[in-house]
């Protein structure tokens, strides 16, 4: 007769896989000119930005937040990893064009030389520059809402 104390043979059941919430989806056909992707990422990048911000708080260097941000971009900022990318691109042009710098294209030398001077700063005057560029962001980020109203019609014969 075995012993109740004898450890059994069977092994235990699988424990049920865990499974995080699903893949944002991506866009519809190419990402340029699919307006509510494009919104997505304009979002993704104010929510970088205010990311950049919170994390100048604990003293975290400006690139490494910028990098550090990007790597949870799918499930924090709603757009597939994939496009991350363009989302920081767009995010450290804005930093540095608050802070007065030239951005130039995001595959030049400008954004990286503006950063590495910015983050040569104080964290306070580096986080007033990213705080500048979400504000500035938010007013002229495009949207899809300003995208599709209709233009305003001229008539003849009104003065402008």
């Amino acid at each position: 007769m075995m012993s109740r104390w004898m450890p059994s043979r069977q092994s235990p059941p699988p424990a049920a896989a865990v499974q995080g919430p699903p893949a944002p989806s991506g866009p519809n056909g190419f990402w340029l000119v699919d307006p509510s992707f494009r919104d997505r990422l304009a979002s993704a990048t104010l929510a970088l930005l205010d990311l950049v911000g919170d994390a100048l708080n604990d003293d975290i260097p400006l690139a490494e937040a910028l990098d550090d941000a990007h790597d949870h971009v799918e499930y924090m900022l709603g757009v597939p990893s994939l496009y991350g990318v363009l989302v920081q691109a767009e995010a450290a042009a804005q930093i540095v064009q608050a802070a007065g710098l030239e951005a130039g294209s995001p595959f030049g030398l400008a954004i990286a030389q503006g950063l590495a001077g910015i983050g040569q700063l104080p964290f306070d005057q580096q986080q007033q520059f990213v705080r500048a560029a979400s504000r500035r962001y938010a007013i002229t980020a495009p949207s899809r809402s300003a995208a599709s109203a209709p233009p305003a019609s001229s008539h003849p014969g009104t003065a402008c």
